[in-house]
């Protein structure tokens, strides 16, 4: 899977990418209620332009992406300086209150993100196969705390497995965060040209004795 999401980078492959801040993202976040300020952690990010919105909102970002490609193409939408550094294991680059840590998602851990008070997910779920999806789900609650607000845009059709992007089951992602998180679907269109709804949820990491 990861060299696969490389090659679709250097390809530019990269139809999933929205050239505007997603539709939901803006109906939704201030409705989650997440505290003004709070670091926003943003998985698999590519070169969203979502995480230029959350930053306009007075977020702080930190996106995470195995793609050097998409890091340097998020950095030269806007001028502004940037900064680079190392820590272990990622490539740090920060623009404005934009942090983007090149690197694998899994290897992220709960000190490098302590100040982490919200999430978004638009594509990384989808991004992911079946036997990864479980792993993505428990390692994201191992690194928000309790309380900590998110929203997540997934993709469903009923007739392929084929991805990615992959259709993920309303069941399946009852199953895959109800354990950690409480879970509400906001919404859900009607399926596209290409025969998938696309569903939008709001998750609340549980607390230890939940």
């Amino acid at each position: 899977m990861r060299e696969q999401w490389l090659k679709r980078w250097r390809e530019g492959r990269i139809g999933f990418h929205l050239a505007q801040t997603h539709p939901a993202l803006v109906r939704h976040w201030k409705a989650l209620g997440v505290p003004s300020r709070a670091k926003v952690l943003v998985p698999l990010c590519g070169k969203s332009l979502d995480m230029r919105w959350l930053s306009e909102q007075a977020h702080p970002v930190l996106g995470v992406e195995l793609a050097p490609e998409a890091i340097a193409q998020f950095l030269a939408q806007r001028s502004g300086d940037v900064s680079r550094y190392h820590q272990a294991g990622f490539d740090i680059a920060r623009q404005g209150s934009v942090e983007l840590w090149q690197g694998d998602f899994f290897h992220l851990h709960i000190r490098q993100v302590d100040e982490v008070g919200a999430f978004y997910d638009r594509a990384s779920l989808i991004a992911l196969p079946p036997a990864t999806r479980k792993r993505y789900a428990f390692h994201l609650a191992q690194l928000v705390p309790p309380g900590a607000k998110g929203l997540l845009i997934s993709l469903r059709r009923c007739d392929s497995d084929a991805g990615p992007p992959y259709s993920v089951s309303h069941e399946e992602i009852d199953a895959l965060f109800t354990p950690n998180f409480r879970l509400e679907m906001l919404e859900e269109s009607a399926p596209d040209e290409r025969g998938f709804a696309e569903s939008v949820w709001a998750l609340e990491r549980r607390g230890p004795l939940e």
